[in-house]
C-alpha cells in the first residue's frame, strides 16, 4: 500500500488492485444547484473504502439517466440534505446510476466477485440486515431500498465507485465498455415491468403497447417484449422515430401527435356529451393500434408519460390486462375513468427499478444478444454536465447515452 499513487489522469488506470488515494469526480454541491452544465464540476475526492460487503469498482464508462438532472437541479429533492438528515457526513453528491468497470477492491465478506472481474452494475441498493430483506421478501419493497448514484453517494461519474456486492453482474463480453454502461437502469426497469407482475406478465402472442418507443426505456421494452414473442406497438412523438422502433422489432408505430385528446380528465367526463366526445377520440387511437394487431387490444400497456396518457392507456387496455407505470414524465396528477378499471377488471400497477433476479434475467438477455444496449451517443468525462444539460432540454438522441471515464476512447473495452 506504500506505492499507492496520489491520483491518476482521467482515461488511465493504475495496475489492477492498486487504488490511488484520490480520484477525479464530477461533483454536485448545494451551492451549485441549477442547470447541469454548471452544477457538475470536476473535483479531487478521496477514494472511498469498501465495507465488508462492498466493492470498489474502477469505472470504465457511465450511463446517463434523468435522475441526475434532478440531482443537479436540487429539485424535487435535495439529495445531499436528504442523506445528511440520515447521518451521512458528505456535503457533496457524486451521481451516476449505470456503470461498467473493473473490480479493484472487495470487502472482507464479498464472495461473488474478485479483483480484476469485468462487471456491469445495477442501481438497486438495500440494507442486508433489513428484516424485510432477511425474510427473503422482494428487496425492492423494503424500507431500506434506495437507488445508487441518486439516493446514495459514490455513483459512476468518478474514476472509482462504491457499490454493494450484489449490484455486480458479468459484463457481456461482446460489448464495449460504453455499450455495457448504457443499458442496465432502463433495461432492468423495463424487464420488471414486463416480467415481474404475475399473472400479468408478457407471453407469446400478447399485444404490448410501448409509450416512448424511441427513448431509453422504450427501446429496451420493445426488445424485451419481442424476445418473449409478443406483438409490439410503439408510440412516438415524431415520424422521424418510426424507423428506429421498427429496427428494434416493433410491429407497428403510432405518432401520438396525430391525436388531440391527451391530458388529464376533469369531472366534466361525468357529463354524457363530454364522455361521448372523449370516447370517440380515444377509440380512434385504439383503432390505430388495431391496424397492427388484427383488432386485438394490448394485454400490457408499458407506461411512463403518466398524466397525459393514463386515461387512454386504461381505456385501450384489454379486459383483465395491466397498465404498468414507472414514471410520470408529463406530470404526476394522473386521472382514470374508474368505470373501465373496475368493470373491465384492469390493473394499474406501479413499478420501480428491479431486484437482483430481475437484473440477472435481463442481463442474460443482453449476454444472449437478444437485447441491444441502443447506445447512440458517447461523451467525454469533461462533458458530464453538458450531457445532462442536453437531456434536460430534451435534445438527446433516441436510445441511450454514455460517458467515458476509465475507457480511453470510444470503441475500446471489448473483451477477447
Amino acid at each position: 500500500m506504500e506505492n499507492r499513487p496520489e491520483i491518476v489522469p482521467i482515461g488511465e488506470l493504475p495496475p489492477v488492485g492498486v487504488v490511488p488515494k484520490k480520484m477525479y469526480a464530477q461533483v454536485i454541491r448545494a451551492e451549485r444547484f441549477g442547470d447541469p452544465i454548471k452544477a457538475f464540476q470536476i473535483e479531487e475526492i478521496p477514494v472511498p473504502e469498501p465495507g465488508p460487503r462492498e466493492v470498489l469498482v474502477a469505472v470504465m464508462a457511465a450511463g446517463v439517466n434523468y435522475n441526475n438532472v434532478w440531482a443537479a437541479l436540487g429539485y424535487p429533492v435535495n439529495v445531499i440534505a436528504a442523506r445528511q438528515k440520515k447521518g451521512e457526513k458528505e456535503d457533496f453528491h457524486i451521481g451516476g446510476s449505470d456503470a461498467s468497470g473493473i473490480v479493484y477492491k472487495v470487502g472482507s465478506e464479498v464472495k461473488n466477485v474478485k479483483v480484476g472481474d469485468h462487471v456491469v452494475i445495477h442501481c438497486g441498493q438495500w440494507d442486508h440486515d433489513d428484516p424485510w430483506v432477511k425474510a427473503g421478501k422482494d428487496p425492492m419493497l423494503a424500507p431500506s431500498q434506495r437507488i445508487w448514484g441518486y439516493e446514495t453517494n459514490w455513483g459512476s461519474f468518478a474514476q472509482f465507485t462504491l457499490v454493494q456486492d450484489h449490484q455486480c453482474l458479468p459484463k457481456p463480453k461482446h460489448l464495449t465498455w460504453e455499450q455495457a454502461a448504457a443499458y442496465m437502469l432502463v433495461g432492468a426497469t423495463a424487464y420488471r415491468m414486463l416480467h415481474h407482475w404475475e399473472p400479468n406478465t408478457v407471453k407469446e402472442d400478447d399485444v404490448v403497447l410501448v409509450w416512448g418507443g424511441a427513448g431509453g426505456l422504450g427501446s429496451m421494452a420493445i426488445q424485451i417484449a419481442k424476445a418473449a414473442g409478443a406483438t409490439v406497438v410503439a408510440v412516438v412523438s415524431d415520424d422521424s422515430k418510426i424507423e428506429w422502433c421498427k429496427k428494434l422489432g416493433a410491429d407497428g408505430v403510432i405518432n401520438r401527435k396525430k391525436f388531440n385528446h391527451w391530458g388529464a380528465l376533469t369531472s366534466d367526463i361525468n357529463k354524457p356529451e363530454v364522455f361521448a366526445e372523449w370516447v370517440k377520440k380515444a377509440r380512434e387511437f385504439g383503432k390505430a393500434i388495431w391496424e397492427f394487431t388484427n383488432k386485438r387490444n394490448p394485454t400490457i400497456v408499458f407506461e411512463h408519460p403518466g398524466e397525459s396518457t393514463i386515461p387512454t392507456s386504461i381505456f385501450v387496455c384489454e379486459t383483465g390486462g395491466m397498465v404498468v407505470i414507472c414514471a410520470g414524465t408529463t406530470g404526476y396528477n394522473a386521472t382514470v375513468d374508474l368505470r373501465y378499471l373496475w368493470m373491465r377488471q384492469k390493473r394499474l400497477q406501479g413499478s420501480h427499478f428491479a431486484n437482483d433476479e430481475d437484473c440477472k434475467n435481463f442481463n442474460d438477455l443482453v449476454i444472449q444478444k437478444k437485447v441491444d444496449p441502443c447506445l447512440t451517443k458517447v461523451f467525454k468525462f469533461e462533458e458530464t454536465g453538458l450531457c445532462h444539460q442536453i437531456m434536460k432540454e430534451n435534445k438527446h438522441p433516441p436510445g441511450n447515452m454514455a460517458i467515458l471515464v476509465g475507457a480511453p476512447k470510444e470503441g475500446l473495452g471489448i473483451e477477447e
